[in-house]
């Protein structure tokens, strides 16, 4: 007789097939990954990760590490393993990110240090010591050799839209009408543009790390080189951090207030939530993982046409354009 399963058991059992089959790539890359010493002793999922699969594990010399284990498919996204592998080892150099014990190219394979340390929640950051810290972080990172690649949130947004118009991909209705102001604020934020600097460019919290001594960055699959106004813009944006600890991050991050600079991390979250509104429309179509992007990426689209729509937005586009 055939029975039907109950959804929480099909994904507990596709969980455990995926994971055995990961674990099956790790250990088949171990020739690319010298560091790594086999047999592994443990092997075990770690929650998270919405364009890789992460596993905690414990190799054969009693290392634990972290392995990473990604698809050739998250090239659509704009990501870029090669620099990824480079980026995140310039900042474990800098002492910002963990150590990278291995990759193996072409296998969808990375392996990083393991770090002893609770991961961030939004509320963290909503914290005048903990954005003290992480202002702090982020201008190590900053002051670093330049990245592998470039990070232009505006390039992204307009190669997400082609492939989502091509594809037939679903995004929020209205998502085009608003393209004439962003095209707007793209021109004023070029008006007096920022050195550009190797930024992480995906800080939500999940992705910072506290040993109770340091924080340390993580995960830099969108890392390269850009303005360190987007950085501060996309950390706000992710964390829902209201106005006032926004103005307050940029305050720390260039020890002075100034409303050009403000202005400009205010418009780059905005500009995050509206880019990464078709990264979200793109892995509903393309992620086999079970996860609601849809979701996920409409939040991001009602927070900003929200500030489209703002009476403040003129006053931003005004003060991007001024230098103080």
């Amino acid at each position: 007789m055939l029975t039907a399963e109950r959804p929480s058991a099909v994904r507990a059992s596709s969980a455990a097939s995926c994971a055995a089959a990961d674990l099956e790539r790790l250990v088949a890359a171990g020739e690319d990954l010298p560091a790594i010493r086999l047999p592994l002793r443990e092997f075990e999922a770690l929650p998270g990760g919405l364009t890789n699969r992460n596993y905690r594990f414990v190799d054969g010399s009693g290392l634990q590490a972290v392995a990473r284990i990604s698809e050739p498919d998250t090239a659509l996204l704009a990501i870029d393993r090669d620099a990824e592998f480079r980026n995140a080892s310039l900042a474990a150099s800098l002492g910002v990110g963990p150590a990278v014990l291995g990759y193996a190219a072409g296998r969808g394979v990375s392996v990083v240090e393991w770090i002893d340390g609770r991961t961030f929640e939004p509320s963290d950051l909503d914290d005048s010591a903990n954005l003290t810290r992480l202002a702090a972080t982020c201008r190590v990172l900053h002051s670093g050799p330049p990245f592998a690649g470039d990070f232009d949130m505006f390039e992204i947004q307009r190669r997400y839209l082609d492939l989502v118009r091509r594809h037939g991909y679903r995004m929020p209705t209205d998502y085009e009408a608003q393209q004439l102001v962003i095209d707007q604020i793209e021109s004023a934020l070029a008006m007096h543009p920022q050195h550009a600097v190797p930024c992480h460019n995906d800080l939500l919290a999940a992705n910072i790390m506290d040993d109770g001594e340091r924080l340390w960055l993580i995960d830099y699959e969108y890392a390269g080189n850009n303005d360190p106004c987007f950085e501060l813009g996309n950390i706000a944006s992710e964390a829902h951090l209201s106005h006032d600890r926004l103005r307050e991050l940029v305050s720390l991050y260039f020890g002075r207030d100034s409303a050009h600079l403000y202005a400009r991390a205010r418009l780059f979250a905005l500009m995050s939530n509206y880019g990464w509104t078709l990264w979200a429309s793109i892995q509903d179509s393309v992620s086999d993982m079970d996860f609601d992007f849809w979701a996920w990426g409409l939040e991001k689209y009602d927070r900003a046409s929200a500030e489209l729509g703002s009476p403040e937005l003129s006053q931003l586009i005004g003060d991007v354009q001024q230098v103080n």
